[in-house]
């Protein structure tokens, strides 16, 4: 997807990857716009046999280790259909700073377009061991924390880090590997 430098190998195995809002403009903070990410990722995961393994979505930016039957393709649906999505919420909104935005910072070749709603890419890391997906899993789920918006991973709701203590969280997540 895109012109990024990160290349998927191993294109049915666990990665983590990074889902970055053009200009880190902080869309996620309404329910509304979170729904549209849980949706679809649950849309995927019976579609496109999604597993996904820890998650967190913050403000500006979501965090996965995930895994599909073709990675590539998912994370393409993924943020297509978000996309669409979040600009026909910002359309209706009426929320023309943000939608100004999305049309000023959209890359140049970008012409088929006329707002760009993520960055290019999502900076895929094949997780090649447990201790890697365990240190993933842990940063996914302490990013709330170190930023100051929570004192307990637990706390943040659109996280899997209750998941991982037994709390169902809002996404399905198989925590083995």
């Amino acid at each position: 997807m895109g012109r990024s430098r990160y290349k998927i190998f191993e294109p049915t195995h666990p990665h983590f990857v990074t889902c970055t809002i053009l200009h880190w403009l902080p869309i996620f903070t309404r329910k509304e716009s979170v729904q549209i990410i849980i949706d679809c990722l649950k849309f995927l995961q019976q579609k496109d046999n999604l597993k996904i393994y820890a998650y967190v979505i913050l403000e500006n930016h979501l965090h996965m280790v995930v895994q599909s039957d073709d990675l590539p393709k998912t994370m393409e649906s993924f943020k297509r259909y978000t996309a669409n999505q979040i600009l026909k919420l910002l359309k209706e909104g009426n929320v023309k700073t943000l939608l100004e935005q999305f049309k000023f910072y959209k890359k140049a070749h970008k012409i088929d377009k006329a707002y760009q709603i993520w960055e290019e890419g999502y900076q895929p890391k094949l997780m090649q061991s447990d201790a890697m997906m365990t240190s993933k899993i842990k940063y996914i789920h302490e990013n709330p924390l170190k930023r100051g918006y929570v004192d307990e991973a637990v706390h943040w709701r659109y996280s899997s880090a209750r998941d991982y203590n037994d709390i169902q969280g809002l996404i399905g997540v198989e925590r083995f590997w």
